[in-house]
């Protein structure tokens, strides 16, 4: 348990605090970094698989070095906002490190974004360096930002992943001193994807970041003989802090099998690497345990992993631990907002607290569960509004003091937006999202419920629910399904005498989609109001 526990405060009431013996670290990235070199300098940092590349820690600390100085004799100085649009490849980890080394702020640009989303980053930031991919997938980066260059006056420079402009870049820079750095500065910003309007810059410091990854790791027990698979995006929290910082602040190794989720790819990864560690969102887990080929795959150097992002369905924690060998693997809840987990299962709970649960508090973080409407505490067993605060707490959003407020209020709680009830242990269920939350006829309803029971259905590989609009109840339930069998996809029928005697009535669907697949966000969630949508437009 890593010496956490956690204490109930007030007795009775939805309120944490994770207590620790291991104190917060103190240091910048950079000097995090060197802590590792320090102790195991020959030791894999960084693995490649696509290319083939790796990078002992002594070597991946030189190369961070290097581009560090060559950032600085670019003009690039403390504070300033140096932007990265790219799939996940060893240089993207080299930027993250250089720009924490030297003070500039980090922007995090989705490879999913298109030219109005990338322009928007770019003049809100006012990022004045750029490093892209050449591409990715149907995306033309270089076209792309030539298109937005001329209204984006502060961009004053463009380097390109894989071509000369990376190389003559990164032999600029000459030795000589670093600024010296708070680790309360400010070196990340991610946009978070907003569902109305453009996103928000949540605000991130070394301190931020650096706590976050290093106490993911602890509770997973990290060690230097730890190898760690990192399909997750590099521009998402998921794959730069839970994957790269708590890999380096325990002197891991971070594998990367391939520049955007590949199932057999990772799997390939996991078997030639030995990896000890996979991460994921369930819909990526399930990818991998529906592969032809999944059993030739030797999967046995595992021990742990994250999963994270949505709720794990109990069958596919099932076959997680049984048939992949993550006996020890983590669910982790969090926002970008902050840094990003608050809550994680340990080591040794058992199956129902991995799935029923997102775990219980983080050490040195504080969290509860409140009314949403007037902001006082609930009992334990109540839902509300899921509030966190402590280190992990963003700074704020990027240049927008009125949109901080809102989500950060007077005391320094952040307001996550996520329905919860926190049980007597401590532990944390979250029952959807308050604009989630399903209303129909008055009766309030909690897509993840009828999820779980959905799961159970013979002919449902994977399933989303959600409410769309009626006019005699205001909302119905319409479930979205993946088919085992393209072949034979369940029917409304079969879907509702499945649930007939075994659902509350108003919670058994209505309405019923077959689909090929979700439309997701690029680190993995299912992105619910485009489905709401979808159903709207058809009619």
């Amino acid at each position: 348990m890593s010496g956490t526990s956690y204490t109930d405060g007030t007795s009775g009431l939805s309120y944490t605090h994770g207590t620790s013996g291991t104190p917060l670290l103190g240091d910048t990235i950079g000097a995090n970094l060197d802590r590792a070199v320090a102790a195991w300098p020959d030791r894999e940092a960084l693995v490649d698989v696509p290319s083939g590349r790796r990078w002992t820690y002594a070597r991946f600390a030189a190369d961070v070095e290097e581009l560090a100085y060559a950032l600085l004799a670019s003009g690039v100085a403390k504070g300033d906002r140096v932007g990265i649009w790219a799939v996940n490849c060893p240089e993207w980890v080299l930027v993250q490190y250089a720009t924490a080394r030297i003070g500039a702020i980090m922007v995090n640009i989705n490879p999913a974004y298109r030219t109005h989303e990338v322009e928007y980053v770019l003049k809100q930031a006012g990022v004045s360096l750029l490093f892209a991919s050449l591409g990715h997938k149907t995306s033309d980066y270089r076209a792309m930002v030539e298109q937005v260059r001329g209204r984006c006056p502060q961009l004053r420079e463009t380097v390109y992943i894989g071509d000369s402009s990376w190389e003559a870049l990164a032999g600029r820079g000459t030795p000589g001193p670093y600024e010296v750095l708070s680790c309360d500065d400010p070196i990340n910003i991610q946009y978070t994807s907003g569902t109305t309007g453009f996103p928000k810059g949540a605000t991130l410091s070394h301190h931020n970041i650096l706590n976050n990854g290093y106490f993911v790791g602890e509770l997973i027990a990290y060690t230097e003989q730890d190898r760690v698979c990192i399909p997750v995006p590099f521009y998402h929290c998921f794959g730069m802090v839970m994957g790269n910082l708590a890999a380096t602040s325990h002197g891991a190794c971070m594998v990367i099998p391939a520049p955007s989720f590949d199932p057999a790819a990772t799997l390939r990864a996991v078997q030639d690497e030995r990896c000890t560690s996979l991460y994921g969102v369930p819909t990526m887990f399930i990818a991998e345990l529906n592969l032809p080929d999944f059993a030739t795959y030797d999967l046995s150097s595992l021990r742990t992993g994250i999963m994270a992002g949505s709720p794990c369905p109990v069958e596919v924690m099932k076959r997680v631990v049984a048939e992949m060998h993550m006996a020890e693997v983590s669910i982790c809840y969090g926002m970008t907002e902050t840094s990003p987990v608050s809550l994680q299962t340990r080591r040794d709970d058992d199956l129902e607290h991995r799935t029923a649960t997102v775990g219980r508090v983080l050490p040195h973080i504080e969290t509860k569960v409140v009314d949403p409407a007037t902001g006082v505490t609930q009992p334990r067993g109540t839902a509300g509004e899921l509030c966190t605060r402590g280190y992990s707490v963003m700074l704020g959003y990027w240049n927008e003091p009125e949109k901080t407020a809102e989500a950060v209020d007077p005391g320094r709680w952040m307001h996550t937006g996520d329905l919860a009830v926190m049980r007597e242990d401590g532990y944390v269920e979250i029952v959807g999202r308050i604009k989630d939350m399903i209303i129909r006829g008055g009766e309030n309803i909690y897509p993840r419920e009828i999820e779980e029971f959905l799961y159970a259905h013979p002919k449902i590989a994977d399933v989303q629910v959600v409410g769309v609009p009626d006019e005699r109840y205001g909302e119905e339930v319409l479930a979205c399904v993946i088919a085992r069998d393209a072949a034979d996809p369940p029917t409304l029928e079969e879907l509702r005498a499945f649930c007939e005697g075994r659902l509350a009535h108003y919670k058994i669907p209505s309405r019923l989609r077959v689909m090929d697949s979700f439309p997701m966000t690029v680190s993995g969630k299912v992105r619910k109001i485009e489905l709401r949508e979808n159903h709207a437009a058809r009619g």
